[in-house]
């Protein structure tokens, strides 16, 4: 079996914010999806003290900065992306004084802090909504969202929603006879903004500002491909194949509009006002990876999520191809790249790549599901992505728990249910609260650690606690610690922000690449293979699998090398 060397200095020697100019061109995002992280106060739902007293870990895991998913005042019909209040903490998650305490320490640790915002639309309890239902027709207040007067025929079109059913929703006038419909691309407690609208645009720019000035080190943008609607709002039949959030080359007319840019411009003026090398990163599902990169320009976002390179199989083939587009296209105006595996909203990528090829997404994942993916695929192959993954230069964003190697929870009972995407389709889609059960942190502790008292708003599966923090940081080749050593070597060698080349293999099922002074080798075929003749001389440092020989790569697994 081979040696894995590790070069290991402090996190004081690694981390230095304050002389950090561009961190975010090299930077490891760590998603916090404050429900399922950490609850402090019992209650079975995570909170922002909660989220405080754990980031010590993240610190020692070797992130740069995390990212929050939405924690503003909310009904939580869909888990926080619908907003209420874009200017305050739900109390479900605390209270300003708590975020402000969680950044000053986040901050005190040496990690940046971005905010998940949600412009593309509210909930229907936000005041401005509330106001719009209550005035005529044609009102101003009326005019901050899409209303639309029924035609004879029903519906004022045939869209549908990423959620399952129209994306229109018909209103009541005071006097009980039928109203206008107002648009809604997710669920009907959720009204798109008209941003067409001044008063709307001005009302972000102040909430933009009201973040910043708490410290904010800048936002994840919610559907940031949404927003701007086609003229005239024509019917149009989404392709069966094309992904619910877009990733066509031929766009939806409410995704991808070229009016989005000018709001993201005008947006970046606001943060350019700021010191500290603020941030916006784009969740925009487009492709080709060229019409991405427009949501990157240098007078626009810093980063765009890589939903391609998410969508990618196992297959070594389909991920140079992707790789090389990424680093083409993002280079071409000036960005770096992303990389990212799992997020809230997908499977987890433990489960997602031991699935076949025909479906690389997991859709239609659930416990009826035939010939459920083998765990012990998933893991060594999430492990052997994540290494790879880990060494692409550019930013990376992990997923809270995929550190611990944890899958799909697919066996969640119909009544834990609380996903919208579920009960729109009466159960037929299983959506996304597999990803979204609260992570393990000790064994033995009640919700393996996530609350006090037990209490888990989504039930954690049988075995959870096996994949606890603390047993895995005991154990020398688990998963996490894995991501800590992999993480610290990243920043040693300068990864994030070095050079692939690639280098010749002679096998279809292995790609190697040198970055820096790393040479990285990743086997996708599923059986031992020789290590190519580029690795003669070099010694591993960091492998994702036991290595059957100095020659060798075991199957499906990944090592970087070194002279």
């Amino acid at each position: 079996m081979v040696t894995v060397m590790t070069e290991i200095r402090s996190l004081a020697e690694i981390r230095d914010p304050e002389a950090a100019t561009e961190w975010w061109r090299s930077s490891v995002i760590y998603q916090i999806y404050p429900r399922s992280f950490a609850d402090a106060n019992g209650d079975g739902i995570g909170d922002l003290p909660g989220i405080t007293a754990r980031l010590h870990s993240l610190a020692d895991l070797g992130v740069d900065a995390i990212w929050l998913s939405p924690f503003f005042k909310s009904p939580q019909k869909d888990a926080g992306y619908d907003v209420s209040d874009y200017c305050d903490v739900d109390p479900l998650f605390g209270t300003l004084e708590d975020f402000d305490a969680m950044i000053a320490h986040a901050h005190e640790l040496g990690l940046r802090v971005i905010v998940d915002l949600v412009p593309n639309h509210c909930s229907d309890q936000h005041p401005w909504f509330q106001k719009a239902l209550a005035s005529a027709p044609g009102s101003p207040e009326r005019e901050r969202f899409i209303f639309h007067d029924a035609p004879d025929a029903g519906l004022p079109n045939n869209w549908e929603s990423v959620f399952g059913g129209p994306m229109w929703t018909q209103t009541v006038n005071p006097d009980g006879t039928p109203g206008q419909y107002y648009l809604h691309i997710f669920d009907s407690s959720q009204p798109d903004f008209n941003w067409r609208n001044d008063e709307v645009r001005e009302m972000f720019r102040d909430v933009l500002r009201f973040w910043l000035d708490r410290g904010t080190d800048g936002f994840r943008v919610d559907v940031a491909h949404g927003l701007i609607k086609s003229d005239g709002l024509p019917d149009y039949v989404v392709d069966p194949a094309a992904a619910s959030m877009g990733g066509t080359e031929e766009l939806a007319p409410w995704w991808g509009q070229d009016g989005v840019h000018e709001i993201y411009r005008d947006w970046r003026k606001v943060l350019d006002e700021y010191e500290g090398d603020r941030v916006l990163c784009a969740e925009a599902w487009v492709s080709p990876l060229s019409l991405m990169a427009k949501w990157v320009r240098s007078d626009e976002m810093h980063q765009a999520f890589n939903f391609p390179y998410l969508s990618c199989s196992f297959n070594a083939a389909q991920i140079r191809a992707t790789i090389d587009e990424s680093l083409q296209e993002f280079a071409a105006v000036g960005a770096p790249s992303t990389w990212v595996l799992s997020n809230h909203d997908v499977v987890r990528h433990a489960t997602r790549l031991a699935l076949t090829e025909d479906n690389p997404q997991g859709e239609g994942i659930g416990p009826l599901t035939p010939n459920l993916p083998d765990p012990a695929i998933g893991l060594r192959r999430a492990r052997s992505a994540s290494t790879l993954m880990l060494a692409l230069p550019g930013g990376a964003y992990l997923y809270q728990g995929e550190e611990l190697g944890l899958p799909e929870a697919v066996e969640l009972p119909d009544e834990a249910r609380q996903d919208p995407t579920w009960f729109r389709t009466n159960g037929k889609r299983y959506g996304r609260d597999g990803c979204r059960v609260p992570i393990p942190w000790e064994t033995g502790a009640p919700a393996a650690g996530f609350s006090p008292t037990g209490n888990s708003w989504l039930p954690q599966p049988a075995g959870w606690e096996d994949y606890a923090r603390d047993v895995q940081s005991a154990t020398p080749d688990s998963t996490l610690n894995l991501y800590i050593s992999l993480l610290r070597l990243r920043r040693n060698h300068d990864l994030g922000v070095g050079t692939l080349e690639w280098l010749d293999t002679g096998d279809p099922d292995v790609l190697a690449f040198k970055n820096n002074d790393v040479v990285v080798v990743s086997s996708f075929a599923g059986s031992e293979r020789e290590l190519p003749a580029c690795t003669i001389g070099l010694t591993v440092i960091a492998s994702s699998a036991p290595q059957p020989s100095e020659r060798q790569i075991a199957a499906e697994s990944t090592v970087w090398l070194r002279g």
